[in-house]
């Protein structure tokens, strides 16, 4: 009689906790499917019997962002902090949303705390990269950013980051690189083809920057900066029609263009 209880009472519990895992996969397939109010119903019935289980207050806390609730979010993740202060993700979930909220300093410490925590996670050293380079600190948010692409190379806005901290650092070539590595993965996108452009005419190769220029000229006729710069760089190169382009720009408000009119006197 005791066995067959033993026995009842160890299927009762296999059959409660496969159940429960199968209420964590469908909130998961929930989020994955972008019904994020489902998915925090399931998951609020799932919490309530495990109250301890700080992926699943992750998966809530990623919905109620996506849904907008984000007091909602950071309470979660202030829940998992107390729950496991290793875990990465929560500290990083709250740097992202202050990030969000252009509080780029107090993000800052959040990621830096997330990276202490977890060293070998991709979006973690892309976002802390991304906080210290609002932050005006270029060298250190490089150092983050190459640390990242050790992880994911084929991500496009990593270089185009990256680009952005070399430039500020005064690394004209090195900066050309990421902008090109940026436009091979995004050949379409002009903000990196300008970019490439101007940090390959600062180098001095302005055949190469005029490609770009032209580029995205042809994209956008109005873009202002890249007829001042095509400009410029025809200037250099003796065209006298890049006289032309210069004073169309600086016609247009460009000051980069009005600080190069001499190139036309």
């Amino acid at each position: 009689m005791l066995r067959n209880f033993k026995t009842i009472l160890a299927l009762s519990v296999l059959v409660f906790f496969s159940s429960c895992r199968s209420e964590l996969y469908e909130a998961e397939e929930l989020f994955d499917g972008k019904r994020y109010e489902e998915a925090i119903s399931s998951l609020n019935a799932y919490l309530f019997f495990h109250v301890t289980d700080v992926k699943a207050f992750h998966l809530r806390a990623r919905a109620k962002e996506e849904l907008g609730d984000i007091p909602g979010a950071m309470e979660d993740y202030e829940r998992i902090i107390q729950l496991d202060n290793q875990y990465a993700q929560a500290y990083a979930g709250i740097g992202i949303i202050l990030f969000n909220q252009e509080k780029y300093k107090e993000a800052e410490l959040w990621l830096l705390r997330a990276a202490k925590t977890d060293a070998e996670d991709f979006n973690i050293l892309y976002h802390l990269g991304r906080a210290l380079l609002m932050n005006e600190n270029y060298t250190l948010a490089e150092e983050f950013f190459l640390k990242a692409k050790e992880l994911n190379e084929k991500h496009p806005q990593l270089h185009f980051y990256t680009g952005m901290a070399r430039a500020f650092r005064g690394d004209v070539l090195g900066c050309a690189a990421s902008f090109n590595t940026y436009v091979q993965l995004e050949p379409n996108n002009m903000v990196g083809r300008y970019n490439r452009g101007f940090a390959l005419m600062r180098a001095g190769y302005l055949e190469w920057a005029l490609e770009d220029f032209d580029a995205v000229l042809k994209t956008d006729p109005n873009h202002t900066e890249a007829l001042g710069k095509k400009g410029i760089c025809l200037a250099q190169l003796g065209k006298t029609e890049g006289c032309n382009y210069i004073q169309q720009a600086a016609s247009k408000g460009s000051d980069y263009a009005q600080s190069h009119l001499d190139l036309c006197s």
